[in-house]
């Protein structure tokens, strides 16, 4: 089930090595997630915000997929 789909300007997640933003065109990465909150500010410039306990991130081809 998707919680989020759609085109954004960035999003802030919580990485085990600390806390990363993404934006356009951002080099591919696969990282682990530790606990802490997602937050996608959308070209509106509105937020939204997802609590996580764990996951893991892959951005590639401009386009980012959590899992959780």
């Amino acid at each position: 089930m998707a919680l989020f789909e759609g085109e954004v300007i960035s999003v802030t997640l919580p990485g085990v090595d600390g806390e990363m933003t993404l934006l356009a065109e951002h080099a591919p990465i696969i990282s682990p997630l530790k606990k802490g909150v997602i937050t996608v500010k959308k070209e509106n410039s509105e937020e939204e915000t997802f609590p996580i306990s764990s996951g893991t991130l892959e951005m590639s081809g401009n386009r980012a997929i959590v899992l959780v």
